[in-house]
């Protein structure tokens, strides 16, 4: 295992987001990855992308602690993730990289995020965080306004990982 994905797997250890090595089938949805109700599937022999690891993390973390259990099965929602889901991933993924201090291109890979990868990358480095106001409301971190009021850290730091 590579550095950046022992540092990966140990952050989401210690944050309560299980990562499972298993053999994985070849069609999911990224190579080498797959999300249950037990935590992040790894097929270490399939992954490309250690930085998608983060990505599906976020999935679980800005999710309802209730859904969680639901994540791969039938009792899932089918539209899971919406779209203001995946957006917030995304952002959490941001301040996953920051936090670990991981290059935002091993995250936000050029085979990854439908070519936006480099315009993801540029708007967070200029502090546009799209979605934003959905981690907060969620209760995972501050924007600028609420921590003065709160006295507390803004964004990228997290107040905590997981949604309640």
């Amino acid at each position: 295992m590579d550095a950046t994905v022992q540092k990966i797997t140990s952050f989401l250890k210690e944050i309560g987001i299980n990562t499972i090595e298993k053999e994985l089938p070849n069609d999911t949805f990224l190579p080498g990855l797959a999300l249950s109700n037990e935590g992040i599937l790894i097929d270490f022999n399939k992954l490309l992308y250690p930085g998608d690891i983060l990505h599906e993390a976020g999935h679980i973390a800005v999710t309802t602690s209730e859904d969680r259990k639901k994540i791969g099965t039938d009792e899932m929602p089918k539209d899971w993730p919406t779209q203001g889901d995946e957006i917030g991933t995304m952002l959490w993924s941001f301040a996953a990289a920051h936090y670990l201090e991981i290059p935002l291109n091993v995250v936000f890979h050029s085979n990854g995020y439908k070519g936006s990868s480099d315009w993801l990358i540029d708007s967070y480095k200029e502090n546009n965080f799209i979605g934003l106001p959905f981690l907060e409301w969620c209760g995972l971190t501050f924007s600028n306004e609420k921590a003065r009021e709160q006295n507390a850290k803004a964004f990228p730091h997290m107040v905590k990982w997981l949604r309640d």
